[in-house]
């Protein structure tokens, strides 16, 4: 049975499974002829990089930035919580980051 992503938009580095998936399987884009071999598991709803993405470059998604890479990850690898640091910044009612967070 083929399994398949989506791609959100086409400014986007990672596609979304719209099935589980298991380690050296092949995904399809849905409407596309693209197919991506998966590193690891991956389940279902979750994102898969479709092209090397290195440490401190942005994960893209709905063509925006939605996070930025903490390791150097790999087309076909699993892009979640334990290789992904969300950049969403928490402000105070003056605009400024609270403490303990960079920037």
């Amino acid at each position: 049975m083929d399994k398949y992503a989506k791609l959100l938009s086409p400014k986007d580095n990672v596609v979304t499974a719209l099935a589980d998936l298991d380690s050296g399987e092949e995904v399809t884009v849905r409407g596309r002829d693209d197919t991506y071999r998966c590193n690891q598991s991956v389940p279902f709803g979750h994102k898969i990089a479709i092209e090397d993405i290195g440490r401190g470059r942005p994960i893209v998604k709905y063509g925006r930035p939605i996070g930025i890479a903490a390791a150097d990850i790999k087309k076909g690898d699993w892009v979640h919580t334990h290789n992904v640091k969300d950049d969403y910044k928490v402000l105070d009612k003056d605009g400024k980051p609270l403490p303990g967070q960079d920037g």
